[in-house]
């Protein structure tokens, strides 16, 4: 059978729609190979464009893979994928372009594409330097003419429709599946596309959430990942409904499952009882991660957020109050258009004052559709870079401080190893997102127990089982 790899940019809700694709076309009998393999017959690009970058990254993606690889058949799907098909299509090497409004159909037009060419399992890549493309192999294996690019995309707003979608890292890993149990965002901030191209909040049934993750703990995860586009609006939409904390509920009560924890939740879907649910229960892990994007009103407002800096505060509170020892991040946006010094000083005294342990920090990219990208008051990007490095430096000491509290506080955290290893060391997470470097190597997926250092660049800690 032919083989494909998949390339995936972007958010835990685009990994989870790959882990989907992939296993649909695994479930047809096509051989996956790894992204690095660059050997695949069919390579599949699921795509980000929140910013201009993650564009621009996917773009140079495609011409990396047709350079090196001229015979493979490239798809390209996602969010980009929703927003300018046409685009797209007109980069050399891509045969198809799918919008998120139909993603399950790639499976269909790979076996198609692949039975009008019964000689394609027995090709291999031509050798640098030889280009011959693809899209006229069957008919003519040497013409250097290019087929036009096939767009299938439509309303992702008339798309009702959601399956659990799961990331387990591939075959045999288990370690932190992501499960994908919302989609869509019915907001409409001034810089953000994703709801044109994901269209309104659905939720999976609650039943067929917790049957996901009875199925992943039963296959040995002992963490999952609960995540979504806008994750604290689950449930809004379904009759009877049924929000995040119910849900919550019923895992905890008809699971075996070791540890939960959240992907970003909007600040206001962090309530008191929301906050008081997660310090109920030593299996959800302690960690909440907050959009902040501005902390000066008047941004906040041209941002069309629906919270101001006070109420962000008050949230903050909440957690610490409850959970001193909890991870809390936040994303901010730096050069949103119109934001001038002072807005950027509130921003940063802000961060300053609370107890962030960690940011992302994203410089503004105006995205086509979006109200802010009208803006004429634009933000210089040398400007731009520097509030962005400004912000970065401080974080970097917030992340610094908080572990050494952790590490002061004394006594074992418990972590998950994962699979990433040096020499001699595995790394392992915390409940409250802390990544230690364990002395030894161990199996992912354990347990361990050990005492977070003090001093961040000596972060090897010997552990316990």
């Amino acid at each position: 059978m032919p083989s494909f790899s998949i390339h995936n940019f972007g958010c835990r809700a685009t990994q989870a729609d790959a882990d989907a694709i992939e296993g649909a076309l695994v479930s047809r009998g096509y051989q996956r190979l790894a992204a690095a393999d660059g050997l695949a017959n069919l390579v599949v690009l699921n795509t980000c464009t929140v910013t201009a970058a993650a564009d621009a990254q996917t773009r140079d993606a495609i011409r990396k893979i047709h350079r090196a690889n001229p015979l493979a058949r490239i798809v390209v799907t996602g969010c980009y994928a929703q927003r300018a098909p046409e685009e797209l299509a007109s980069i050399p090497g891509v045969s198809w372009v799918v919008g998120n409004s139909h993603q399950a159909e790639i499976p269909p037009i790979v076996d198609e594409e692949f039975a009008s060419m019964p000689a394609l399992a027995a090709q291999t890549p031509l050798p640098h330097g030889d280009f011959y493309p693809l899209s006229r192999l069957d008919s003519d294996p040497l013409s250097l003419e290019r087929a036009p690019a096939k767009i299938l995309s439509g309303n992702i707003f008339a798309d009702a429709s959601i399956s659990l979608g799961a990331v387990t890292g591939g075959e045999g890993d288990h370690t932190r599946p992501i499960l994908k149990i919302q989609d869509g965002c019915n907001q409409r901030c001034a810089y953000c596309v994703i709801p044109s191209v994901r269209g309104r909040s659905r939720s999976v049934p609650p039943d067929a959430v917790v049957a996901g993750v009875n199925r992943l703990a039963a296959a040995g995860a002992k963490e999952i990942v609960l995540s979504g586009i806008n994750l604290g609006s689950y449930g809004r939409d379904l009759s009877p409904r049924a929000g995040l904390p119910d849900l919550v509920g019923r895992i905890l009560s008809e699971t075996p499952l070791e540890q939960l924890r959240f992907s970003s939740i909007e600040p206001m879907d962090v309530t008191q009882d929301f906050v008081d649910l997660v310090a109920s229960s030593e299996r959800l892990a302690p960690h909440f991660h907050m959009p902040l994007q501005s902390a000066s009103d008047r941004v906040l407002r041209n941002m069309h957020r629906w919270y101001r800096a006070d109420h962000y505060a008050r949230r903050l509170e909440l957690i610490h109050e409850r959970l001193p020892h909890a991870a809390i991040g936040a994303d901010v946006i730096v050069g949103f258009p119109g934001e001038d010094q002072a807005d950027f000083q509130a921003t940063l005294a802000f961060v300053d004052a609370q107890p962030f342990s960690y940011l992302h920090v994203f410089s503004y990219s105006a995205r086509p559709g979006t109200a802010a990208a009208d803006s004429t008051e634009h933000v210089a990007p040398a400007e731009i870079r520097l509030r962005a490095r400004a912000l970065r430096a401080l974080a970097a000491e917030k992340a610094a401080a908080f572990r050494s509290a952790q590490a002061q506080a004394g006594g074992e955290l418990r972590g998950l190893t994962l699979h990433r290893r040096g020499d001699d060391w595995t790394e392992a997470l915390t409940g409250n997102y802390l990544k230690m470097r364990i002395a030894g190597h161990w199996d992912a997926n354990q347990w361990m127990h050990a005492r977070v250092s003090a001093d961040p660049s000596q972060t090897l800690v010997r552990a316990s089982l």
